[in-house]
Parts: structure tokens; sequence; C-alpha cells
């Protein structure tokens, strides 16, 4: 039994799944109570789903980017987790579980995580065989910037306030919005791409992994 962890914003995410499919999953938003909600809310999974805490072999979560608070938190209990009980660990880009909920449309996707101060955490993929595949670094930029940078038709999904929809609606003709139920960071697609890594060997030392924090320019690390 695999346990999902997403933390990376204020919307957590939580998932059971046993490789074949997934047998809990909750997501809400938090007002930065990660420490108090997490512990509790896994607690609650196990019970929910009619496990043990011993039925766990292993741990996904999500690595960054995101709120620093979030991921080290996430971050935390997952190592702990892992360490503890002698769980296969899988750390996951934040990004890649957005890119994971949208289906096989081809083209171009712009994943998108609000990082704050008019800003958004962008991460380019293409339709790559059976998956979308990253190109290059996630980035932190304005959306002016991301929109400008737009030259043929993408699709985008994950965290877009206000200010960003009303841009990339006026630029309807290249930018394809998809619903607000892809926007969502769901647990459970945090959990299929962490089985199809420990199928393939694929997994992270809990003692080395680390973060994935990105720096906005004129924002210093805390």
């Amino acid at each position: 039994m695999l346990l999902a962890i997403d933390t990376a914003s204020r919307f957590l995410s939580l998932a059971l799944h046993d490789g074949n499919q997934i047998l809990f999953e909750s997501s809400w938003y938090t007002a930065n109570n990660h420490t108090i909600e997490l512990s509790p809310a896994i607690r609650q999974a196990i019970k929910q789903a009619q496990f043990r805490p011993a039925d766990l072999t292993a741990v996904a979560v999500s690595q960054g980017p995101g709120s620093f608070t979030g991921l080290r938190i996430g971050l935390s209990v997952a190592k702990g987790l892992a360490a503890a009980a002698g769980l296969v660990l899988v750390a996951v880009p934040t990004l890649d579980i957005l890119a994971a909920s949208v289906p096989a449309l081809g083209g171009s996707l712009i994943a998108v995580l609000l990082a704050g101060r008019g800003r958004i955490c962008a991460q380019h993929y293409t339709w790559q065989g059976t998956s979308w595949v990253a190109q290059g670094q996630a980035d932190i930029v304005s959306w002016e910037k991301l929109v400008q940078s737009i030259d043929h038709e993408t699709l985008i999904v994950g965290e877009v306030d206000e200010p960003g929809r009303e841009l990339l609606t006026a630029n309807s003709g290249l930018v394809h919005l998809l619903p607000g139920t892809h926007n969502l960071r769901r647990a459970g697609f945090l959990a299929e791409i962490a089985w199809g890594r420990i199928r393939n060997g694929s997994t992270d030392d809990p003692a080395s992994v680390t973060p994935i924090y990105l720096h906005q320019p004129g924002v210093p690390h805390p």
C-alpha cells in the first residue's frame, strides 16, 4: 500500500493506492495549518480505508516547487515514515502531478503554480508517447511574460488567479484553460506516478532527498 502526500501549497491532498486502484483520496484547502492537519489526516485516511499503518509499503511526496513551509512539512513526514518503517520513498516534482491529470490531448502544456507577488511557477511539457514530458526547467515568471512566450496552441493547467485568467482568456486563440477539475492537484495522480517509478526501480533515498525550491527575483530565501 502506498501513501501519497502533497503539501506543496495551501491545497493539501492525500491518497492511498494499492498499485491497481485508489482506495482513499482527499483534497482540501488549509490556511497554512499543514503541521496541525497533516498527521491526523493521515491517521484518519488509513482508518477510513480500513487499513493499518503496518500495511504501508511505500510513501510518495510532492517534492516542489511550492511553499517553503509546506514542502518542508510534507518531506519531513514522508522521510520520517520511510526511515522509521522501512518504506520505499518516491519524491515527485509538484508540477508533474498537475501534468499527469491532463488527458492525452497532444501538443503543448504549461503547468502553473501561484508563487506570490503576482508571479507564477511555470513548467512546459510536450506529449511524448504515453505521457507529458517536462521541457527544460521550471521558472518563476509573471503572467504577462508567460503569455508573451506562447506562440502556438497551448493547454494551461494549475493555479490560475483572476489576473492570470483575464490575460489568458484574452489570448484564447492560442491558450486553452483546462476545466477546474484538472486544476486541483490530486494525490491520486501523485500515487500513480510513484507506482510507475517503483515498478521501474526508480526510488529515492530518504536520507538525501531534498525539496525543489525556486527563487523569485528579489526575494531572499527564508
